[in-house]
């Protein structure tokens, strides 16, 4: 699930100022910047494929009245960019062929005919796979003042953050002393979501592959307990750690998982579903066979999409940030150095090589 960050701020008027510039050359005039992008070139089957993108170099886009240029510091590598690949419809349209790969980053205006944004300003937005983006005055792009650490705007102040909060807080709505399974533990929506569960006084289950995984899970991110769905009797490891049943699910990936956690829910048990990065790759879904227990359990499953809250994003940043700074909420990062390594980056995801928020990084921050 991925959105950008969303903060109430005046509308842009178009001046027709002359532009402000801080960039290596000059935008709109003699001298152009070079703008380096991941492009799509062909729908990618199953992981992505290098000959299924290509790295390309183009002037970067002149301004008009409205716009501001951001130079790209992190861009941000979820499991909905894959989807964005596939030509089906989604809560976004999908990627067409030659534009750049979308995804989530931040970045820093180097130039601006916007009164919304003044060069120096550190963004969110939609950045995509690319050096350079022109961003307007709408809900897509967000200024950030006062940051000072750009990679914890994608692992906890960003969409990342925004999910796992409003996914556990309003839907999985979690008690003290209730208990809390959450799926691809280690990554880094599941990773947030379990710590905020651990807040609410919940006793936190993750699910995640691999031995260091789940180590990580229970030894860095605080959780309880972690099962190894690679390793372990998922139905018997779940009787074990969830003795009084699950009151609360937190799915980022369908498929068999989420059949056996409904097969051990509790009596008006919830279950957010955030994602299916079970299906992504083949683009199936199938329905979850064990959806008797709702009936049975009374219980709920509600998808959720961060988007329909951006209204209430100044509310989620100010709890992560007071969770961290209380040292109740810990991040990690996985940083691919360079926009060369975008294809590993993503596949990753799928591989089972990250931990915490994969990154891409594309420049360095001066700021």
């Amino acid at each position: 699930m991925l959105s950008p960050v969303f903060l109430h701020r005046p509308r842009c008027r178009n001046t027709g100022e002359t532009i402000r510039v801080r960039a290596r050359g000059t935008v709109g005039g003699v001298t152009s910047l070079v703008n380096h992008q991941i492009v799509l070139r062909r729908r990618p089957d199953g992981l992505l494929d290098p000959k299924d993108v290509e790295q390309v170099a183009v002037p970067a886009p002149e301004l008009s009245d409205g716009e501001a240029l951001v130079r790209n510091t992190f861009v941000g590598v979820d499991a909905a960019v894959r989807t964005w690949l596939d030509d089906r419809p989604g809560y976004l349209p999908p990627v067409g062929i030659g534009e750049p790969i979308r995804a989530a980053g931040v970045g820093e205006v180097v130039a601006s005919r916007c009164d919304a944004y003044e060069v120096g300003d550190v963004v969110t937005t939609l950045s995509g796979f690319q050096e350079y983006v022109v961003v307007r005055d709408d809900v897509f792009t967000t200024v950030i003042p006062g940051v000072v650490d750009q990679l914890a705007m994608l692992s906890v102040y960003g969409s990342t953050g925004a999910t796992a909060y409003f996914g556990m807080t309003d839907i999985g709505r979690p008690q003290e002393g209730e208990t809390v399974v959450v799926s691809a533990a280690a990554g880094a929506t599941g990773s947030l979501a379990g710590q905020i569960a651990k807040i609410a006084g919940a006793r936190v289950v993750g699910i995640a592959g691999g031995a260091e995984k789940c180590r990580v899970v229970v030894e860095e991110f605080g959780f309880d307990a972690c099962i190894d769905h690679r390793g372990d009797d998922l139905a018997a490891a779940l009787r074990e750690h969830c003795p009084k049943r699950v009151d609360v699910y937190f799915d980022n990936v369908g498929g068999p998982i989420l059949d056996a956690v409904l097969g051990r829910l509790n009596q008006g048990g919830r279950v957010a579903l955030c994602g299916i990065i079970s299906s992504y790759l083949t683009g199936d879904h199938p329905g979850p066979a064990n959806y008797v227990q709702l009936l049975a359990r009374c219980g709920t499953m509600q998808g959720f999409n961060t988007l329909h809250n951006w209204d209430r994003f100044p509310e989620a940043f100010d709890a992560l940030k007071r969770w961290e700074a209380e040292g109740r909420l810990v991040h990690r990062e996985h940083v691919y150095d360079g926009l060369g390594f975008a294809v590993d980056a993503l596949n990753g995801l799928f591989t089972g090589a990250n931990i915490g928020k994969t990154v891409v990084k594309v420049s360095d921050p001066t700021t």
